[in-house]
């Protein structure tokens, strides 16, 4: 067959962009046999391996079959809402996730692993190739549906064995037979322009270019860093700061009475370009986790080991990172860009290992220029995946044994001080042990004589991977103008570099609080941030700045919510003033 026409291809693509997972909508109209036909013969003619054609199409009308697996669906569904974080259930409280009861039909595509026998090509390495095909059945079921105008929703919470057995039970369907997909199918009011976890606010739509590869894994057709430092050419907080401060002046607050609060929402809207700006929520904390050759040199009497054993424990629940999380309702991610032991993996666990840590910066660079870029890269990779996620609040966060001496050096060649000045006592180390640390950042710039006129040069020679991970994450959420609350001094040395690679990144910041270390109020200073929060803490992990996330939630209500003198009645001080 030769290409398609010009408009058969045109409107081949057309019903590709339009096809939507329908929710509502749905109206009692009967589909007709006809037109039900043609959309399973559809589905029936996708590829398949071995054209083994392991699929069967389960049609379901009955009203009270319906009903009893929307009940299992809901059961589901309200297990999965518990799990949430509070910002997450409640969008998720607002969505509407399926229609079982509602579509005047519900189509089940099952998977027989056995059809075709034991000589399917291409099945016999791969097994679960049966049940990507029926997935490819599924899509031309859902295209020719759209086609037709017809609605589709794939209901995906159900156990997978607890409908197969409901389904044996009620219409006899053979135990060794996998669902695959539950879908509703009916006439609809309207198909939506985007699709609705689009609209909602749940999740965005990942550009195609973040996901071509090409000859190597990671080689893009636009490198991720020179995209983003791109983006952030353009960033200009003016019209948003503008018209958050012109907001204030008409709140029905005395002038100056919100404080720091009123910057931190001034902030937010420089950096959505709108007041009042979006709610910074739901919120995630990602800790980037590393370990550091400079280990070596007894800085710290913390074994390297401990930095595995943390992250298992962020993993499992069990750090002062979850605790605090739990309270302001924000989701836990780790991200392996350079653990020295292998990592097992585990929900919540991001594998974005560049290497098993970095080698001793005092015997020469701690890593290689294209080790530090790569792992930057992996940084920007996480920023975009948990911002098109829904995610609208990043929380930076850190784990690494020896990451403070690495941060020591860096806030040291970024801020022109001494290692005397930025050497801080990280976990609580005594004398002789802060005297050595503080002889090892001595001697490691003396060794490199960092220029802070080239960034990724500092980075590679005394900078930690995961130090590389926060500067990627740090100028990727603002490039995507989402705010970044930051946490101890471990993420304040990577905001140097981000700074130094793009000024305009730090618009997109906010100093979540201050941590004990010195270096860490050196670093604040030279990026002029101010603290929202001084607690004496030196936990890391991004234990300061999600306390700080209830603060910075506020600045945006406050712009949002508080009425305004004409609003609310209020008259206003003789002069224009506020009250």
């Amino acid at each position: 067959m030769s290409a398609l026409e010009p408009g058969d291809r045109e409107a081949l693509h057309r019903v590709l962009r339009a096809r939507r997972d329908v929710r509502t909508g749905f109206v009692d109209t009967p589909v007709d046999d006809e037109r039900l036909q043609r959309v399973l013969a559809a589905a029936h003619c996708a590829p398949s391996v071995g054209f083994s054609q392991p699929w069967d199409f389960l049609v379901l009308r009955a009203p009270d079959l319906r009903a009893e697996l929307a009940a299992l669906a809901r059961q589901q569904r309200d297990a999965f809402a518990a799990t949430l974080p509070a910002a997450r259930a409640r969008a998720f409280a607002a969505l509407r996730v399926e229609a079982i009861r509602e579509a005047p039909l519900g189509i089940v595509v099952t998977c027989d692993a056995t059809r075709g026998g034991r000589h399917v090509l291409g099945r016999h390495t791969q097994p679960r190739m049966a049940a990507h095909s029926v997935a490819g059945a599924v899509q031309n079921l859902w295209l020719a549906a759209r086609a037709e105008g017809l609605g589709v929703g794939w209901v995906s919470f159900f156990d997978e064995r607890e409908l197969a057995a409901l389904l044996g039970r009620r219409v006899g369907m053979p135990p060794h037979v996998e669902v695959v997909a539950y879908l509703c199918v009916g006439h609809v009011t309207a198909f939506a322009d985007e699709p609705e976890l689009a609209t909602s606010g749940w999740a965005r739509r990942r550009p195609l270019e973040w996901a071509v590869h090409t000859d190597t894994w990671g080689h893009h057709h636009v490198d991720p860093l020179d995209e983003t430092l791109a983006a952030l050419a353009d960033l200009d907080p003016a019209p948003g700061v503008a018209a958050a401060r012109e907001h204030l002046t008409r709140m029905t607050v005395p002038p100056g009475a919100l404080g720091g609060v009123a910057d931190l929402g001034v902030r937010l809207a420089g950096l959505a370009g709108t007041c009042p700006p979006p709610l910074p929520e739901p919120a995630v904390v990602a800790v980037f986790a590393g370990d550091h050759g400079v280990h070596a040199r007894g800085v710290t009497p913390w074994p390297q080991e401990v930095t595995a054993q943390m992250v298992a424990n962020f993993l499992a629940g069990g750090a002062a990172v979850n605790a605090f999380a739990a309270t302001v309702g924000a989701e836990v991610q780790v991200v392996d860009v350079g653990v020295a032991a292998e990592l097992a993996p585990a929900p919540g666990l991001l594998p974005r290992r560049i290497g098993p840590g970095t080698a001793d910066m005092t015997a020469g660079p701690a890593m290689t220029r294209d080790e530090a870029r790569a792992a930057v890269h992996a940084g920007i990779e996480t920023a975009r995946d948990l911002v098109v996620a829904g995610n609208r609040l990043l929380v930076t966060g850190d784990m690494g044994i020896a990451n403070t001496t690495a941060s020591a050096a860096l806030v040291a060649a970024f801020t022109g001080t001494s290692a005397d000045q930025v050497t801080g006592r990280g976990t609580g180390i005594d004398d002789a042990t802060h005297a050595r640390k503080t002889a090892v950042v001595a001697e490691a710039l003396a060794r490199h004589e960092p220029d802070p006129a080239d960034p990724l040069a500092v980075l590679a020679a005394v900078g930690g991977l995961e130090h590389a991970g926060l500067v990627g994450f740090l100028l990727g959420a603002a490039a995507l103008r989402t705010p970044v609350v930051l946490d101890g001094v471990v993420s304040g040395a990577a905001a140097l570099v981000a700074a130094a690679l793009a000024p305009t990144a730090s618009h997109a910041w906010i100093a979540g609080h201050r941590s004990v270390e010195p270096a860490h109020t050196l670093a604040l200073d030279h990026l002029g941030l101010a603290p929202a929060l001084d607690l004496g803490l030196r936990v890391g992990e991004g234990t300061g700045a999600l306390l700080a996330v209830p603060v910075v939630t506020a600045a945006a209500r406050a712009l949002a919510d508080v009425a305004t003198f004409d609003a609310a009645g209020v008259t206003e001080k003789n002069g224009g003033d506020a009250p």
